[in-house]
């Protein structure tokens, strides 16, 4: 009898897009896939993962770095964008128009990032990397608080901040803009990223372990309309399962504590 186990946790790692392929085929009953057959399944699983950014936000794409904040125009004419308290995150690298760079990260990565798709949280972050460093959270607004306030070329120390989200970029925008005081200081930001495309067959999944089922499933779902629509239902039911599963298992619990209200009749 088989006593041993293979003391392994990479299944997901050598999961190749190939494989994912080959295995919603045969979910649907096709096996022997043709070249066009790989080519469709690919688009598919890509318009998939675009599907997912509509399902919240998936924690293992949140990352966090640090933006040099840039002293703003005191007349905001004829200033940079980061003059105007503007900072961008492109799409890709092919996104960034002559003259125009996103912020440069100032922890680990130290390249720009790209395929930002959203800002969750901003800090302004005083003494970055002593012992003494401190952050004071950003309030996000809206546009329309955002376009009330009457002097946006007002500096100071930022204490809001605004999310524009674009086909091709990302971009933050603080108020007020940072004196000089502040300019020598940082922007902590929380992001979450695009789920990366499916790319070349050999490559793997940019998801993890937990969502590999839903993953197959979904492509099984999406490749039935086109090759087995008598089982589109029963897929989408299956789909829809296991990523309901998948999305309340993601992310980290916190604690929680419940306090009965106290209750004082009239006497």
């Amino acid at each position: 009898m088989a006593n041993t186990t293979s003391s392994a946790y990479a299944f997901d790692q050598n999961f190749s897009i190939d494989e994912i392929i080959a295995d919603a085929y045969e979910r649907i009953g096709l096996v022997g896939t043709a070249g066009h057959q790989l080519k469709t399944a690919r688009r598919s699983l890509n318009i998939l993962f675009q599907e997912w950014g509509n399902r919240g936000i998936h924690f293992w794409e949140v990352g966090n770095t640090n933006i040099n904040l840039v002293q703003g125009s005191t007349t905001n004419v004829d200033a940079t964008a980061e003059g105007s308290g503007i900072y961008t995150f492109y799409r890709n690298s092919s996104d960034v128009p002559g003259g125009g760079e996103p912020p440069q990260a100032t922890t680990v990565p130290t390249a720009n990032i790209y395929g930002i798709s959203d800002i969750l949280n901003v800090s302004y972050r005083q003494n970055y990397n002593t012992t003494n460093q401190s952050d004071t959270g950003l309030t996000k607004v809206a546009r329309d608080s955002y376009a009330a306030t009457a002097n946006k070329a007002s500096n100071g120390t930022p204490s809001q901040f605004w999310v524009q989200r674009f086909i091709d970029k990302v971009t933050l925008t603080i108020y007020p803009l940072p004196n000089a005081t502040a300019a020598s200081n940082y922007l902590s930001v929380y992001y979450v990223k695009r789920i990366q495309d499916a790319g070349s067959y050999t490559n793997a999944s940019d998801a993890p372990f937990r969502f590999v089922p839903c993953m197959v499933s979904g492509l099984s779902y999406y490749l039935s309309m086109k090759f087995a629509p008598q089982r589109t239902q029963e897929m989408k039911l299956l789909y829809e399962d296991e990523l309901a599963r998948a999305l309340s298992e993601d992310g980290s619990a916190a604690s929680t504590f419940i306090t009965p209200k106290t209750y004082y009749p009239n006497i």
